[in-house]
């Protein structure tokens, strides 16, 4: 009920939390295209300072390539300095009305910087921010060392928009201590109640006084922000110049933007789902880099010798003698050190969680990453069996044709459901954020004979379609595609040609993300000739947008669903016309295709679901709820006084009490893993434990049990004619 409040204090120890939520669809919502053809590849660059390199390569790239022309003048400069000081600042809790007076000298002048190859505003800002965040450190660790005033009547306002930039160093202190002071409520009342429930449980435990509570309280508020800052820390200067850049390279659109070399490796990782190492996820506490998971079918995880907290000290490659300590290195270099090639050997120096310290020899091998694939289940209902198909993102490897490729994968996951008779098929793609073009043409191929099934256009030319030459036909029975307002970019492309080849009935939200571009990812190495700067990372950026066939773009308006079902965030404001700087909406002229020849009655279908969610209590519950969060979610304004505090949520919880019965609902569906996957589970008890919990939680899914619901009907309506 208070998650806002629980998020929100996440975001107050997160000075990059902006930069975060900008980028949040940045690799899932990414086509790459082959550059060869592109022209702006003809120039070298041969600059000796990186900075002025990057910068240098970038403008030029945009102003080539990029589907829309800017003008980079004062408008643009102005836009960039807003831009880039929410960025760095989004709380004003670090820099003074006096830092951002001497700031704004620059305002008007970043243009002529950025064409000109100039990075004086950025080591301003740079500097600055360090001395402000050592200072921060300071501030935040004194105000900690003192109790908190929780009978003082004053409130906490989360809308740093509106707020001030302070002008001396007690204002500041004072920001910080009511921010602080929020960020530390919660707990306080969590400890109190913690104590009350001790007390039920045994009359005879000895009460924490209200004074010790309130100083646990703070010592965690304190413990999170030690760590953040620690790994803030970590964040290079290179880093931060990549920040500066994108504030101006996402001025053309939301999905134009710079990885340092860091970033551009995790991209490949994410789209590729695969990566060379030893199967582990790793954080970093303090000066320490544990092991937090161990990715199932990984070395590490056949080996079964590493452990969920074990502590690795140092690092030694199997042709070296002498180990390489970790400890207070910055996390992305311990990881670059653990990963290597294939069949490589890495020596793990570890303190187990008992204390011992031992060396661990793991063959490194490629780690799957299985939330990247898509999953299936068959499930019965009407003396029926259906089959369910979950594809998280549109995955290809680029650079290994003979890896998992998605449209492949559900080719094979539809051959294997048709084995075992399914009378129908649901496809989920709500919260999948795209990935390859290629892939969703060759995924709509599998449901129709032929036909285009996506334009796309140029800059200055004439829109191209692509096509599904192949005439065969995977599946033809009744197809069900779930969609939210998370499904965006190749998921868009998919659901808006099954929908106007009437191919499938479309169930989700009033409508998709609303992503309809196209980008291209540039490797800046390629442009550098005798490169003695180090890696430049890559650029994406936007070249294309794509349309319906019937000439309409998914852009802004994303895909409007056949059967409209409210959920948690239908009243809550997502998706690309959420974004700053988005590329505008349009149409282009039709191709011809001819619709898919059914006999199944779709409006009778669609018609009898709508009806079903009119009558339907938990889906008003639902809607009901959804109307809540927004309120929840726009408040800006709160209590700092304990006793208000707790009124406020106790009133909270009563409201929160009618929807309850939401997390109640249960289908009864009993959901299976195909054959081939229980001979999986067998020797894999993790793989069988996370199918289990799925298989649970697609039960208690009101949105699959009414797709299986269309599905039924769909299949009568083509008896019943």
């Amino acid at each position: 009920m208070y998650n806002r409040i629980k998020s929100f204090v996440f975001y107050l120890i997160s000075n990059h939390h902006y930069y975060m939520k900008k980028n949040f669809f940045i690799i899932s919502l990414t086509f790459i295209l082959g550059l060869a053809s592109c022209s702006f590849t003809t120039r070298e660059f041969n600059e000796s300072d990186r900075d002025k390199l990057l910068m240098q390569i970038i403008s030029y790239v945009l102003d080539q390539g990029h589907f829309v022309k800017k003008d980079i003048n004062d408008e643009f400069s102005k836009k960039v300095f807003n831009d880039y000081m929410q960025r760095i600042d989004p709380y004003k809790r670090y820099f003074y009305k006096s830092d951002i007076e001497e700031f704004k000298k620059y305002e008007y002048e970043l243009d002529d910087q950025f064409l000109n190859a100039q990075a004086d505003f950025f080591e301003l800002t740079y500097n600055r921010s360090q001395l402000r965040f050592n200072e921060s450190q300071s501030i935040y660790k004194e105000i900690l060392g003192k109790p908190f005033n929780y009978q003082l009547d004053e409130d906490f306002n989360a809308d740093f928009e509106s707020l001030d930039y302070v002008s001396n160093k007690e204002e500041m202190k004072d920001r910080w201590r009511k921010q602080l002071k929020f960020s530390s409520i919660e707990s306080y009342n969590d400890l109190l109640e913690e104590e009350e429930n001790e007390l039920d449980e045994n009359p005879s435990y000895e009460k924490k006084s209200n004074s010790e509570i309130e100083a646990e309280a703070r010592e965690s508020t304190l413990k999170t922000l030690d760590e953040m800052y620690d790994f803030y820390e970590d964040i290079d200067r290179s880093s931060s110049f990549a920040f500066y850049i994108n504030s101006f390279v996402e001025q053309y659109d939301p999905h134009t933007i710079y990885y340092d070399p860091e970033a551009k490796d995790r991209f490949d990782v994410d789209m590729s789902g695969n990566y060379a190492g030893i199967g582990a996820r790793l954080t970093k506490k303090f000066d320490r880099i544990e092991i937090v998971e161990i990715i199932s079918g990984g070395p590490a995880w056949r080996q079964n010798l590493l452990e969920v907290g074990d502590v690795i000290l140092k690092v030694r490659q199997n042709d070296e003698d002498e180990s390489t300590s970790i400890t207070g290195m910055p996390l992305s270099d311990a990881v670059k050190l653990i990963k290597g090639p294939k069949g490589t050997n890495v020596i793990l120096t570890l303190k187990k969680v008992d204390g011992e310290i031992v060396d661990l020899k793991i063959k490194r091998d490629i780690v799957l990453l299985e939330e990247t694939y898509l999953r299936s289940s068959v499930v019965s209902k009407h003396e029926n069996l259906y089959g369910f198909i979950n594809l998280p993102k549109f995955y290809i490897d680029f650079d290994n044709s003979s890896s998992r490729d998605a449209a492949r994968d559900v080719k094979k996951e539809i051959e294997r459901l048709k084995s075992l008779g399914v009378k129908g098929i649901v496809l989920d793609l709500r919260n999948n954020g795209g990935g390859s073009l290629k892939t969703v043409v060759e995924m709509a191929g599998l449901f129709i004979q032929d036909g285009p099934i996506v334009q796309v256009r140029s800059m200055d030319k004439d829109s191209q379609v692509l096509k599904d030459k192949d005439r065969s036909i995977i599946w033809e029975g009744p197809l069900v595609i779930l969609v939210n307002e998370f499904s965006a970019s190749a998921s868009e492309i998919l659901a808006a040609a099954m929908q106007d080849y009437k191919r499938a009935i479309i169930i989700g939200g009033k409508q998709t993300y609303g992503k309809g571009t196209v980008q291209n990812v540039l490797d800046l190495n390629r442009m550098v000739k005798n490169n003695t700067n180090g890696d430049l990372g890559a650029l994406k950026f936007t070249t294309q947008k794509y349309y319906r066939i019937n000439g309409g773009s998914t852009q802004l308006e994303g895909v409007k669903s056949d059967i409209v079902v409210p959920n948690r965030y239908t009243y809550v404001d997502f998706g690309e016309k959420d974004q700053e700087n988005p590329l505008e909406w349009d149409k282009i002229d039709p191709v011809s295709y001819k619709p898919w020849k059914t006999f199944f009655d779709y409006n009778k279908t669609i018609q009898a679901s709508k009806d079903r969610m009119e009558s339907s209590e938990f889906i008003s519950l639902i809607d009901d709820n959804a109307k809540w969060i927004k309120s929840i979610r726009d408040r800006d304004i709160y209590d700092l006084n304990y006793k208000k505090f707790k009124d406020d949520l106790l009133s909270n919880e009563e409201k929160a009490k009618k929807f309850k019965k939401i997390s109640e609902y249960s289908s009864d569906l009993v959901f299976s893993s195909l054959p081939y996957e229980i001979a999986l589970i067998a020797k894999d008890s993790t793989l069988g434990e996370k199918r289990k919990r799925w298989h649970k939680n697609l039960a208690k899914d009101i949105y699959v049990n009414e797709a299986l619901n269309v599905l039924n009907d769909l299949r009568l309506s083509y008896i019943d004619r």
